[in-house]
């Protein structure tokens, strides 16, 4: 089993800065890619970013393509994961989640962190 605890996100005014982290601990050995996902209220989970543990090969969801100011990277471990946000808008608000996946191709989630909220204010 694999548990992930987010931390770091809060409350931060339009074209601030946030940086979350994930630590993961328990059968980590297992996931070979992890993730953030993001959910606004109403509106469906979407990826934002996604990082091989191995590797380190990244990927970024439509939400985010083209924004430089977002982005997902990853200690040399492979255990923790970090997201780094900057020029943050409110439409960046949402409860953000790491996620965990036992194969890098994969679409399903193996494994879901209990989320932290990112409210970004005008």
């Amino acid at each position: 089993q694999v548990q992930l605890v987010e931390s770091g996100g809060g409350l931060v005014q339009a074209g601030g800065s946030l940086r979350l982290s994930c630590a993961a601990s328990g059968s980590i050995d297992s996931i070979k890619a992890m993730a953030w996902y993001r959910q606004a209220p109403g509106k469906g989970r979407e990826l934002v970013a996604g990082i091989t543990t191995v590797r380190g090969l990244t990927t970024y969801g439509n939400p985010v393509k083209g924004r430089c100011t977002i982005s997902i990277s990853r200690n040399n471990a492979g255990n923790t994961v970090y997201l780094q946000m900057e020029s943050l808008q409110p439409e960046d608000s949402a409860v953000y989640y790491c996620a965990g996946k036992r194969e890098i191709a994969q679409m399903e989630v193996d494994y879901w962190g209990q989320g932290t909220q990112v409210t970004v204010s005008p």
